[in-house]
C-alpha cells in the first residue's frame, strides 16, 4: 500500500466516521451505526475513487454518484425491488428519500470534496495552474446571469419572501437581495471547484447541471429551514412543494455551465494563451460551420424518431397550438423546426467532447434530458403565452415525453459522432494533426460517467417519486 493512498484511506475513514455523526444527528439511524458504516463507506470510496478524484470538482461529483449508488444498494431498496405493485415500489422510494438527502450531503458532499481537495494539491504540478481571480470572476458572473433566469421564476411565486425570511424580513428587495448574493456566490464556487475540469461546453454544461441539482439538495431542503431556526425536513412531501425550486437550480446550473465555459475561453484567450506557431489543420470558422451542419443534420434523424412518441402521447396536436391549430401535421413541421436549433447547438457544445460511442450516446442523453426541463416545462408554456410550469403536475403530464427527449438526444448524438468522426479520419493521416487531435479529444478519464449516473438517474426518478 502506498504512502499516498494510505493518507487517502485514513481522511476518508475521518470524514466518513464525522458524516456518519451528522447523519445520527439527522436522525438516519443510531450514532454508533452511522458512525461505523460512515467509516465503511469512506474506505471504500477511498479505494474506488482516489485514482479518478483528482480535483475537488471531481471529487464531488464522483461522491455524490457513490451517495447514490449507496443508497440504492442499501438493504432497504430490496423492498422496493420486491414490492408487490408499482404503487407499493412508488411507497418505498417515497419512505427512503430522507435517506437519499443523508446519504448525498452526509456523505457524498464531503467524502467527494475532502478527497478531492487533497488529490488536487497531489496532482497540481505539471497541470494547468489554478487562478482563484479568474474562477471567482468568471464564475460569479456567470452566476448572477443564472441568478436573474432562475429569479423569473421566484417573482413569479413569491419565493423572494421566503429568502427573505433567512435575515427575519418579510421585504421583497431584500429577497432579491440574498438571491442574488447566494448566485453569485454558488457561480463562484462553481469555478473553485470546476476550473480545472472544464474543457469543452458540453462537459462544463453536465457539471453545471449536476451542481444545480447538489444544491437544491444542499439550499432549500437543509440550509434554507437551519437559517430560518426551523427543522429539517427531507421528506418527499416537502421535496414535493419545492419541485419549482429544483428545475430552478437545473435552469441555473446549465446557465452557469454554459456560460463559465464561455467566458473561461475568453479568460483564457486574452490573458493566457498566445500560441501563434502551432496553427490548426482548419480554422476555428470552418469547424464551427461544419459542426453546425452535423447538428443539422443529426437533429432531423432525431427529431423524426421523437416525433413517434409524441404521436403516441399528442404532444404533436398541443405543439400546433403555437399557431392556433391542432393538426398533428402541422405540429410535426413545427416540431421538425424545433429540433433543428437543438441539434445544431448540440454539435456546437459537444464537438470533441466524446472519446468513445458510448459516451456520445451518454452525453446525447443528458443534452436531451436538458430540453425536457426547458422545452415542455419551461419555454413551451411561455410561448403558449403563459408562464413557466414548474410544477409536478405540468411534469407528470410531459413524463412521456422525456423518454421521447433522451431517446432523440441518444439518436442525435450517435448521428453527431459519425459524421464528426468521418470527416476527422483525413486529418489523422498527417501525425502531427493526429497528435494534436488527440490532444483536444477529452480523456476518458473525467469526472463524467459519475455526473451521468448522478444526473440521469436523478433527473428521471425525482419527477417520478416527487409527483
Amino acid at each position: 500500500m502506498s504512502r499516498p493512498f494510505l493518507t487517502h484511506s485514513v481522511v476518508c475513514l475521518i470524514v466518513g466516521g464525522l458524516g456518519g455523526v451528522a447523519a445520527a444527528v439527522v436522525g438516519l439511524g443510531s450514532s454508533q451505526t452511522a458512525i461505523v458504516l460512515g467509516m465503511l463507506y469512506g474506505l471504500g470510496f477511498a479505494l474506488l475513487a482516489s485514482p479518478r478524484a483528482t480535483t475537488p470538482g471531481a471529487g464531488l461529483l464522483w461522491g455524490l454518484a457513490y451517495a447514490l449508488l449507496l443508497w440504492l444498494a442499501n438493504p432497504g431498496s430490496f423492498s422496493v425491488m420486491t414490492a408487490a405493485s408499482a404503487d407499493a415500489m412508488l411507497d418505498s422510494l417515497r419512505a427512503r428519500f430522507p435517506a437519499l438527502v443523508g446519504y448525498l450531503l452526509c456523505f457524498g458532499m464531503p467524502l467527494g470534496i475532502a478527497l478531492g481537495t487533497l488529490r488536487g494539491l497531489e496532482t497540481q504540478r505539471g497541470t494547468t495552474p489554478f487562478s482563484l481571480a479568474r474562477a471567482l470572476s468568471v464564475g460569479g458572473l456567470a452566476g448572477l446571469i443564472g441568478g436573474w433566469a432562475f429569479g423569473k421564476w421566484m417573482a413569479q411565486v413569491d419565493f423572494y419572501v421566503v429568502i427573505a425570511g433567512l435575515v427575519n424580513s418579510t421585504s421583497h428587495s431584500v429577497g432579491v437581495t440574498i438571491h442574488f448574493l447566494f448566485a453569485l456566490i454558488i457561480g463562484a464556487s462553481f469555478g473553485v471547484l470546476f476550473q480545472r475540469d472544464i474543457r469543452g461546453y458540453g462537459s462544463s454544461l453536465g457539471w453545471g447541471l449536476g451542481y444545480g441539482v447538489f444544491w437544491w439538495f444542499l439550499g432549500p431542503l437543509t440550509m434554507l429551514p437551519l437559517f430560518q431556526g426551523a427543522p429539517i425536513d427531507w421528506s418527499y412531501a416537502h421535496g414535493a412543494e419545492l419541485f419549482g425550486s429544483l428545475i430552478g437550480h437545473i435552469v441555473y446550473g446549465v446557465i452557469v455551465g454554459v456560460l463559465y465555459a464561455a467566458v473561461d475561453r475568453l479568460w483564457v484567450g486574452f490573458f493566457i494563451e498566445s500560441d501563434p506557431l502551432n496553427r490548426q489543420p482548419e480554422g476555428t470558422g470552418a469547424r464551427t460551420l461544419r459542426s453546425l451542419g452535423w447538428g443539422l443534420v443529426a437533429s432531423l434523424i432525431g427529431g423524426v424518431l421523437f416525433s413517434v412518441i409524441m404521436a403516441a402521447t399528442g404532444a404533436l396536436s398541443r405543439i400546433a397550438s403555437l399557431v392556433g391549430s391542432s393538426s398533428p401535421v402541422l405540429g410535426f413541421v413545427i416540431h421538425l423546426c424545433i429540433s433543428l436549433p437543438i441539434g445544431v447547438s448540440y454539435g456546437i457544445l459537444f464537438q470533441r467532447e466524446s472519446p468513445t460511442v458510448g459516451a456520445g450516446v451518454i452525453w446525447g442523453m443528458l443534452y436531451g434530458m436538458v430540453w425536457w426541463f426547458f422545452g415542455p416545462l419551461t419555454l413551451f408554456p411561455v410561448l403558449l403565452g403563459g408562464s413557466f410550469s414548474w410544477t409536478l403536475a405540468a411534469a407528470s403530464a410531459a413524463l412521456p415525453e422525456l423518454v421521447g427527449h433522451l431517446l432523440y438526444g441518444a439518436t442525435t448524438a450517435l448521428v453527431f459522432l459519425f459524421l464528426e468522426r468521418r470527416h476527422d479520419e483525413w486529418l489523422l493521416i498527417d501525425p502531427r494533426v493526429a497528435a494534436r487531435e488527440a490532444l483536444l479529444r477529452r480523456p476518458i478519464g473525467t469526472p463524467a460517467p459519475a455526473l451521468w449516473f448522478f444526473v440521469l438517474t436523478l433527473g428521471v426518478a425525482l419527477p417520478i417519486i416527487l409527483g
